[in-house]
């Protein structure tokens, strides 16, 4: 029986198939009587690019995910050029993409778009392919505008940052050579100030808001691209981004992106807002971010034991040229004498990011006058401590803007050291009585040039013994007994 199944088993089965082929000039003529057709659905490529959603999903791997893109591993065609035949967006459903535009602040326009959108860099074209009425509708279909965050020195600053046009007029857009699958920011290097406050304050901390959330899956565009300023902080831009900057002037091809951001958001010089961020981040977020992106060792002060024989360390800036510390020894030898142990950096060091940054992390305690120099707190451990020297003049209030203010969010202390008329070289230039010294606000109403030149121009001299008073105060609160 058991060999009778099996040998049955291989005989050939076919009356279904003859049913079939009996069945195959019916259906013939169903078709040829009601004009029927089964429909066959083909999907583009480009018909369903990432929306700002799904690069948020993609960017939620984190640091693993930046380091297998960095390895090679798991990479998409992220940032390759794609035969134009099969990811053309001629060849994609129409689909509408959205636009908004912020240009109520001060420091900064900001444009973000999504859906189809081009980006033609040697023109400085932005085109938003079939735009939804609903979203923001520019005057003509067009907005222009010049991605920096010094919009308030208009006259001045901004004149030497190229314009960015958005278009949302187009009828024929130009067709993708390049397709992205993640998003985009667009941005301006701007001028070249050549100092750390501005790198930061103007670039890295507005490019951290608005791009730190996409976890370096995010390409940047940069106009007015400075290669010298890509390459001084690019420990910092490959933290943003895994993909190296595009420089947008020279750019010729027509890249298109899920997403875009046009310019910058920015919270003010040295700050971040946590209700302004979508991310909820913090000055500390942007600390760690800075100690990790730089392989800082020190993530916070320990206070050193009085009896331990060790010493608390202690960096001075020393500037040269305006704003020195004409006894800096005498100021050096003092502070050592109460029990620091002094690290002396002159300009040569302080310019050196990469070998200061480090300098700074293994210090307790920052210290110099009023100047760019005092921009590398941003280094100290958490709980750190920095002290400012404000020269004479009624500068109190733009140095505690500047380098005091922003310290609580760092997670850091901030002292300052007021110079007084006795302490300026301006009484060797300026008699006692004049305006300098009777009613130095009279220099500020004539403008910033009359206090850049006279105020900002001078150099200290420091009482050692009231300068001694502030270190023992300091020395007292880094260490313990």
């Amino acid at each position: 029986m058991k060999a009778r199944r099996n040998e049955s088993s291989k005989k050939p089965r076919c009356g279904g198939a003859v049913a079939a082929w009996l069945l195959v000039p019916l259906l013939v003529l169903v078709v040829l009587k009601t004009g029927y057709l089964p429909q066959l659905t083909r999907r583009s490529v480009a018909e369903a690019p990432l929306s700002a959603a799904s690069s948020d999903k993609i960017a939620g791997d984190g640091a693993d995910a930046i380091k297998d893109v960095k390895d090679g591993k798991n990479v998409l065609a992220m940032n390759g050029e794609i035969d134009g035949s099969s990811r053309s967006s001629d060849v994609a459903a129409p689909r509408s993409s959205k636009l908004s535009c912020d240009f109520s602040s001060r420091h900064t326009d900001v444009c973000a778009m999504e859906g189809d959108v081009r980006v033609h860099g040697k023109s400085a074209t932005v085109h938003v392919v079939a735009a939804s009425k609903e979203s923001y509708w520019p005057e003509n279909g067009t907005v222009t505008f010049r991605p920096f965050t010094r919009k308030y020195e208009e006259s001045s600053t901004m004149q030497m940052v190229r314009e960015v046009t958005i278009r949302t007029d187009d009828t024929a857009p130009p067709s993708c050579t390049v397709t992205h699958d993640v998003p985009a920011v667009v941005f301006s290097t701007g001028p070249d100030r050549g100092n750390i406050f501005h790198g930061l304050a103007d670039l890295i901390i507005p490019l951290y808001i608005t791009a730190r959330e996409y976890d370096g899956r995010v390409q940047l565009l940069a106009t007015g691209y400075q290669r010298q300023w890509i390459s001084h902080y690019r420990h910092l831009i490959d933290a943003l981004s895994v993909y190296p900057v595009i420089d947008f002037d020279a750019d010729e091809a027509v890249r298109c992106f899920p997403s875009v951001h046009v310019g910058m958001k920015t919270h003010g010089e040295l700050r971040i807002d946590p209700a302004l961020s979508r991310k909820g981040y913090t000055m500390m977020d942007f600390r760690d971010f800075l100690l990790s992106a730089y392989s800082l060792k020190r993530g916070w002060t320990t206070p050193v034991s009085r009896s331990s024989g060790q010493r608390p360390r202690l960096v001075m800036v020393l500037r040269r040229h305006s704003r020195e510390i004409t006894n800096e020894a005498e100021a050096i030898a003092a502070a050592t004498e109460i029990g620091f142990e002094v690290v002396a950096a002159g300009p040569e060091l302080v310019g050196d990011t990469d070998r200061f940054a480090e300098v700074v992390n293994s210090c307790d305690v920052l210290v110099g006058v009023h100047g760019a120099g005092l921009t590398n707190m941003v280094f100290l451990p958490h709980n750190g401590t920095e002290v400012q020297i404000i020269p004479w003049g009624e500068l109190k209030f733009i140095a505690f803007q500047e380098y005091g203010r922003p310290l609580a969010d760092m997670g850091l202390r901030y002292l300052e050291y007021e110079a007084t008329a006795e302490e300026t070289t301006l009484k060797d230039v300026y008699a006692k009585d004049h305006a300098v010294f009777t009613d130095p606000l009279s220099i500020h109403k004539q403008g910033f040039d009359k206090v850049w030149s006279i105020f900002l121009g001078q150099n200290v001299t420091l009482d050692i013994g009231r300068f001694k008073g502030v270190m023992q105060q300091i020395y007292e609160s880094v260490t313990i007994t």
